[in-house]
C-alpha cells in the first residue's frame, strides 16, 4: 500500500503545521518499517517563506492554483498511490481511487474570521469543504474534534483524535548557549507573531508592571514577527526579539528560560507548551481550547487578564519551589506526547481509510 504524505506546509511556513510534518515524517518512517505501508513526500517542494511581492503571490497560486488541482492528481494516478494524507488545509481532492485522510489543526477561521485575510479565509473554507469527502479526519486535539462537530456538523464517526508529538525528548541533553545577545534570567514566548497568540496581553502585563513600579524579568520573544505587530508601537523595556531560530538555540532557552509565558487565545493543540513541559520549562498558559487538555495538571493556569498574569509572573520569579514543581509535572506531561505514537495512531487510521486487501 502506498500513502502520499502532503508536505507543502514545509515549503511555506515555520509555524506548527511543517513542525507536525516533519515530527509525523520521522515518526512514520521508524513504526512504518516492516509494514504493508510505503510512504511517499508528495508536493511541490519549492520554497516560498520570503514576503516579497509579487514572487509570494506567484509562488502560491501556482502551487495552489495549477499544481494542486492540474498536476496532483495526475501524479497521484500515475504513480498509483492507494491514500493521499492531506497533513493541513487540502488544496484539492484525489481521484475516486485515492483514499482521503486529512489532519485538521483548528478551524479558528470559523471561530474568529476576523483574524483571517479574506483569501485565507476563502482557501481554508473551500479545505474544509473538501475535508467533508475525506474517509477519516485526524483531529490533532478533543479541542478540535469538539470544534469540527459543534461549528462545522462534522459527524464523529469520521473524525479520529491523535494528538501531535513533540520534537524534543524528555532525555533532549542540554544545549549549548546560543551566539546571542541574552539577559541572565528571562521569560520565554515562543509562537508566531499573529494577533491571536495574544502577546498583546503580556504587553499589558508588563505596562501595569512598570506603573505599579514592579520589575519583572526581561521577555524573550521567538517566532518571525509580523510586519503588522509593529503598529501595537514601542515594546516594554527589556523585551527582545530573536525572531526565527534553529532547534539547538530554542532548547537552549526552554532549557534555562524561568517559565514559557503562552497567553494564546485559540490553539488547535499548542505545540510550544509540549516542547517546553519535555525540557523542563514551567509553563503558564490559560483555560482555553485545547491547552488544559495539552497541559493536563503541569502548568501554571491564569485568566487572560493583567491582572492575573502579572500575579503568575511574579510567582513564577520569585517561587523556586513552583517552578520546580511544575517542571517535573511537565516533564511527565511532555513524555506522553512523540512522534512514535502520532505515527502509530496514524498509521491505523491509514487501515480505517483504505483497508490493505485480503
Amino acid at each position: 500500500m502506498r500513502a502520499a504524505v502532503d508536505t507543502n506546509a514545509l515549503y511555506t511556513t515555520r509555524a506548527g503545521v511543517a513542525r507536525y510534518v516533519r515530527g509525523l515524517l520521522s515518526g512514520l518512517r521508524t513504526v512504518a518499517a516492516g509494514t504493508s505501508w510505503e510512504l511517499d513526500e508528495f508536493a511541490w517542494p519549492v520554497e516560498n517563506f520570503g514576503f516579497q511581492q509579487p514572487w509570494r503571490a506567484l509562488r502560491t497560486f501556482y502551487r495552489e492554483l495549477f499544481w494542486a488541482p492540474c498536476l496532483a492528481p495526475r501524479l497521484l494516478r500515475r504513480n498509483r498511490f492507494d491514500l493521499l494524507h492531506a497533513t493541513g488545509v487540502p488544496l484539492f481532492t484525489p481521484p475516486p481511487s485515492v483514499a482521503h485522510v486529512v489532519t485538521v489543526h483548528d478551524i479558528g477561521f470559523l471561530r474568529f474570521p476576523e483574524r483571517f485575510r479574506g483569501w485565507h479565509r476563502r482557501m481554508a473554507i473551500e479545505g474544509l469543504r473538501r475535508t467533508r469527502s475525506a474517509q477519516r479526519v485526524i483531529c490533532i486535539s478533543e479541542f478540535t474534534a469538539r470544534e469540527l462537530i459543534e461549528l462545522a456538523g462534522f459527524p464523529p464517526e469520521q473524525l479520529r483524535v491523535v494528538h501531535n508529538g513533540c520534537t524534543f525528548a524528555t532525555t533532549t541533553p542540554p544545549a549549548s548557549r546560543p551566539r546571542l545577545a541574552l539577559p541572565d534570567t528571562f521569560f520565554l514566548f515562543v509562537g508566531s507573531l499573529e494577533p491571536g497568540k495574544n502577546l498583546s496581553l503580556l504587553r499589558s502585563t508588563y505596562e501595569l508592571a512598570q506603573s505599579r513600579r514592579i520589575e519583572l524579568p526581561p521577555l524573550v520573544i521567538v517566532g518571525a514577527r509580523f510586519e503588522g505587530l509593529a503598529a501595537e508601537g514601542t515594546p516594554p523595556p527589556h523585551w527582545h526579539y530573536l525572531g526565527h531560530l534553529p532547534d539547538p538555540a530554542l532548547v537552549w532557552l526552554y532549557q534555562h528560560a524561568l517559565a514559557l509565558a503562552f497567553p494564546s487565545k485559540y490553539e488547535g493543540f499548542g505545540l510550544p507548551i509540549a516542547e517546553a513541559m519535555s525540557l523542563g520549562c514551567p509553563v503558564l498558559c490559560s483555560p482555553v481550547s485545547s491547552l488544559p487538555e495539552v497541559a493536563g495538571d503541569a502548568a501554571l493556569l491564569a485568566p487572560q487578564e493583567p491582572e492575573a498574569y502579572l500575579d503568575a509572573l511574579q510567582r513564577l520569579a520569585t517561587q523556586p519551589e513552583l517552578r520546580l514543581d511544575l517542571s517535573r509535572r511537565g516533564r511527565a506531561q511532555g513524555a506522553l506526547f512523540t512522534w512514535e505514537r502520532c505515527a502509530r495512531e496514524t498509521l491505523a487510521v491509514y487501515e480505517e481509510a483504505a483497508p490493505c486487501p485480503s
